[in-house]
């Protein structure tokens, strides 16, 4: 694959390089994340967790990472209070812990409906389990 020297229109330019496979992923996901009404885009993580401290528990947002090495982040608002989760992108995926897709918000639908039967324990939370 050919490693384009600009983000292909559409994808913002933040972006760091990714071979060309990987862009049509990214842009898929972009686009389907701007129509969703959970991403708020470049939103500091101040900014995240003091609109999450006036949510109810298990309320989530997804946003851009202020992380050089990671597109977006899962913020969500735990008993203790908001907490974000870095989602990770490698070889076409998007990760979070052990679940995995290429897609954003497939990812999200698979971590609710399996942390239902099996809660998630991120160091981030303080041993909070994430349901």
């Amino acid at each position: 694959s050919v490693l384009p020297s600009t983000a292909p229109p559409g994808l913002p330019d933040r972006f760091r390089m990714f071979r060309s496979c990987e862009w049509e992923v990214l842009e898929r996901s972009l686009n389907i994340l701007q129509a969703s009404d959970f991403y708020w885009g470049p939103l500091s993580v101040g900014e995240a967790h003091a609109k999450l401290q006036r949510e109810p528990v298990g309320t989530y947002l997804v946003r851009d990472s202020s992380q050089g090495n990671c597109l977006f982040s899962l913020s969500v608002r735990m008993p203790t209070g908001p907490v974000s989760l870095r989602i990770s992108f490698q070889e076409g995926y998007f990760r979070l812990k052990n679940w995995f897709s290429d897609c954003v918000v497939r990812l999200l639908e698979l971590v609710v409906a399996g942390t239902r039967n099996n809660p998630l324990h991120f160091d981030e939370m303080g041993g909070t389990p994430l349901v």
